[in-house]
């Protein structure tokens, strides 16, 4: 059995990241889990958060939207809105889409524009709080 396990993550507009990792810490549906080579099938949904990519005694943070997790023994597949390396994050743009949300959820807008909205929101706050969790 191989030592580690190799992560893709999807968006809408590209392959976020490929690599081979020694274990993955996402959080699904029913909760957090830690992903190791030869991990059991499953698949699940995949909860707006962090995901850990750990690499011997690093660890590598990105901030995912809401989305779906295919795991094998061999590989995580992860389809997301959103993916963005903690180190790629933009705080104030984080802070500012956030803001520009909120205020136009206050107004009358459309319902699809009201899940979109809201949807940035999500993935602004989880941006935000991956970002200030895991300053250096």
């Amino acid at each position: 059995m191989p030592d580690t396990i190799k992560i893709v993550v999807v968006t809408p507009d590209a392959k976020a990241l490929e690599a081979d990792v020694d274990m993955v810490t996402l959080t699904g549906i029913d909760g957090e889990m830690g992903i190791l080579a030869g991990h059991m099938p499953l698949m699940t949904q995949l909860v707006a958060g962090e995901i850990i990519l750990k690499r011997g005694s690093e660890n590598t943070r990105f901030a995912v939207g809401d989305g779906f997790v295919q795991v094998t023994g061999e590989k995580v597949a992860i389809l997301t809105d959103m993916a963005v390396s903690s180190d790629n994050i933009d705080e104030t743009k984080a802070q500012e889409a956030l803001q520009r949300a909120q205020a136009r959820l206050s107004e009358k807008v459309s319902d699809e524009e009201v899940v979109a909205l809201q949807a940035t929101i999500v993935n602004a706050n989880v941006q935000l709080r991956v970002k200030r969790a895991n300053r250096k």
